[in-house]
C-alpha cells in the first residue's frame, strides 16, 4: 500500500519530466485568417437576414418544383396537413382524454377571466374553445394548450373601464373589447406570417 505522500512525489516527477521533454519543442500556435472584407451592402442583407430569418423559412423551397413549392407553401400556412398524415387512432385518444382534462378546468377559469374583462360569461367559453380549435389547424405545435390569461384579462377590464363604463354602456364597452381583441389577433397573425414567436 503506497503512502499518498510517496503519490505526490511521484506526480510531481513526471510533471516536472513531461515539461522538461516539452520545453525542447516550439509550441503549436493556430493561426486564423483574416475574414475577406465585404461592403456595406452585403454586411447589411447579412445582418437583416440573421435578424429576421435566422432559421431561414425559405430553405425546404429551394430547387423545387413549382408545384411542390407550392404544397410546401400550404404546408407552412396549415401545418396540420404535414404531421396530420402520421396521426392515428391512438394519437386521438390521447389527444381527447387531454382535451376533456383541460377543458374540465379552462370552462370556470375562462368564465372567470371574462368576468375581469368585464365581459359575459358566455365570451369567455368562445376565447376557450374557438382559438384552440384555429391553432389545431394553423399552429406550429401538437402540444400546447392556448387560450385566455388572467393578466391580459385583467389588463384589458382595466384599460377597456378607463374609456367607457360598461354598467351603463355595455354595448359599446363589447364593441371597444371585441376592436381590441381584433387588433390584437392581426398582430399576432402578422408576427405568425413573419416568423415571430408570439406571447
Amino acid at each position: 500500500m503506497s503512502h499518498p505522500a510517496d503519490e505526490n512525489v511521484e506526480t510531481k516527477e513526471m510533471d516536472s519530466r513531461s515539461l522538461s521533454s516539452s520545453q525542447g519543442q516550439e509550441p503549436y500556435v493556430h493561426k486564423v485568417g483574416v475574414p475577406p472584407k465585404q461592403n456595406l451592402f452585403k454586411e447589411l442583407r447579412y445582418t437583416v437576414k440573421e435578424t429576421f430569418f435566422s432559421d431561414d423559412p425559405l430553405r425546404p423551397f429551394k430547387d423545387q418544383t413549382k408545384s411542390r413549392k407550392f404544397i410546401l407553401g400550404i404546408e407552412a400556412i396549415f401545418p396540420i396537413l404535414g404531421w396530420g398524415r402520421t396521426y392515428n387512432l391512438k394519437k386521438f385518444r390521447g389527444d381527447l382524454i387531454a382535451g376533456l382534462t383541460i377543458a374540465s378546468l379552462c370552462i370556470p377559469q375562462d368564465i372567470g377571466y371574462a368576468k375581469l374583462a368585464n365581459l359575459s360569461p358566455q365570451y369567455g367559453l368562445y376565447s376557450s374553445f374557438v382559438p384552440p380549435l384555429i391553432y389545431a389547424v394553423m399552429g406550429s405545435s401538437r402540444d400546447i394548450a392556448i387560450g385566455p390569461v388572467a393578466v391580459v384579462s385583467l389588463l384589458l377590464g382595466t384599460l377597456l373601464q378607463n374609456e367607457i363604463d360598461p354598467n351603463t354602456n355595455p354595448t359599446e364597452y363589447r364593441r371597444l373589447a371585441f376592436t381590441a381583441t381584433f387588433f390584437a389577433g392581426i398582430t399576432q397573425a402578422t408576427l405568425g406570417v413573419f416568423r415571430y414567436d408570439t406571447f
